[in-house]
């Protein structure tokens, strides 16, 4: 898979993470342990498209 391909999976990737923590957070009564989750683990794909990003 090329750089292009995996920042391109991974920007998906990013925006459904996006997605379910506004959907996590508009629900009655929201989990904060799955909205941290889900927030942290947003943080590491993009830390891994900019890191991707610089070596491409």
């Amino acid at each position: 898979m090329s750089y292009e391909a995996r920042i391109n999976s991974l920007k998906t990737r990013h925006a459904r993470l996006d997605a379910r923590i506004f959907d996590e957070d508009r629900r009655p009564l929201p989990d904060e342990g799955t909205i941290r989750r889900l927030k942290l683990e947003k943080l590491r794909v993009k830390e891994e498209i900019e890191r991707l990003a610089r070596l491409g």
